[in-house]
């Protein structure tokens, strides 16, 4: 019996490997584009920067260090030059078709990172295969801009898979809107009418403001902005503004908001301020032909009417006052209950008295009324 050389001693304590097969190698050497690793074969196997990731210009030695272990597939035994080919990403697309099919089937919710924004949707990868999730099934709510999500991480389930066709569809918008039913379930058992709560601006209108609650949006409309006149939301909030507002209604799923607060109501005190005889200043907030609105203060307008601003006649306000201007009157009647407040200006004229004043008695819903109308 012939004794075996050194040579063949070391080819049978080589194993053999297969094309196709799945072994672990060990890294002896990494360069940026290429990794060498130990596999317990006569030759090294090679695995090239193309055949770990399909991210352009990756550097593997982010990833890769010597000493490594790392499980890989063999895709070609000798590639002419004697050399081993291996694959990692193929391996991995393998794993990630199993992974994204356990999913799917267990309506398990994945996570990853956004890879790719497209004209139509986001594309991400898991374990190296990519997961389409359309423009429609990203979000709860439109969304014209899909940058914002670029390389964010985002979670999602698997509604279609299709390896075949490597058609691999995940929807976001389903979680959103099962957490958004969570989160408006919970917030509708803690809050009530009279609560005050802490919101977020989230739209604007010329209306009023819809303000999220954490949970469900609220309205806030315009009437209900302040207990003073705001001619226009969008000159008070803006998008993103941080806010505490009053439940005033929850019809439903609808919530009606006010930023009205009982201890700041101007008129809370207003009998003792705005008592008649007492004489006052304001500004000239608008005008109509029956008369001026003088603000008091944020929240307490007054009527003058035009037969009260001088003993002489005068066709309107306007003829003789402008918007802005400070005049000083004299309180001629107040009715709390209705919230209206009559002035006079010619009670205070020079020789003039209470009963020189003629007070006239003006429906001012009427007057407000038929200067909407104009």
């Amino acid at each position: 019996m012939s004794e075996l050389t050194f040579e063949q001693m070391l080819e049978q304590s080589l194993k053999t490997i297969r094309n196709g097969e799945v072994i672990e190698g060990t890294v002896i050497d990494v360069k940026p584009d290429v990794a060498v690793l130990n596999i317990g074969y006569k030759s090294d196997g090679i695995l090239t920067r193309n055949e770990y990731t399909n991210e352009a210009n990756f550097d593997l030695t982010t990833a890769l260090k010597v000493d490594d272990k790392i499980e890989v597939k063999v895709i070609k035994v000798n590639d002419g030059e004697g050399q081993v080919l291996l694959s990692y990403k193929r391996l991995a697309l393998e794993k990630g078709y199993k992974r994204i099919q356990d999913a799917f089937e267990n309506k398990e919710v994945l996570k990853a990172k956004v890879a790719q924004v497209l004209d139509g949707g986001l594309s991400v990868v898991v374990d190296e295969a990519r997961i389409f999730i359309p423009a429609s099934l990203v979000s709860n709510v439109y969304e014209k801009d899909l940058t914002k999500y670029a390389d964010q991480e985002i979670e999602f389930v698997i509604t279609e898979y299709n390896p075949k066709r490597r058609r691999f569809i995940g929807d976001r918008k389903q979680l959103l809107v099962a957490k958004k039913a969570e989160e408006q379930k919970a917030l509708f058992e803690k809050i009530h009418i009279g609560d005050v709560v802490d919101g977020v601006v989230k739209n604007v209108t010329d209306f009023g403001a819809f303000i999220d609650l954490g949970g469900a949006d609220g309205l806030l409309h315009i009437s209900e902005m302040s207990w003073g006149r705001v001619e226009n939301p969008k000159k008070v909030f803006k998008v993103g503004d941080q806010v505490k507002v009053l439940i005033k209604d929850i019809d439903g799923t609808k919530i009606a908001l006010s930023m009205k607060f009982d201890d700041t109501n101007p008129w809370k005190d207003a009998a003792s301020k705005y008592a008649i005889g007492n004489v006052v200043k304001g500004k000239v907030a608008r005008m109509t032909d029956f008369g001026a609105f003088v603000e008091l203060e944020v929240g307490v307008d007054a009527l003058l009417h035009v037969s009260q601003i001088s003993k002489d006649h005068i066709e309107k306000p306007s003829d003789v006052l402008s918007v802005g201007q400070e005049v000083e009157a004299k309180i001629v009647d107040f009715n709390e209950n209705d919230h209206k407040i009559s002035l006079s200006m010619k009670a205070l004229l020079d020789n003039g008295s209470d009963d020189d004043a003629d007070v006239v008695s003006v429906d001012v819903d009427q007057v407000i009324s038929e200067e909407g109308e104009e």
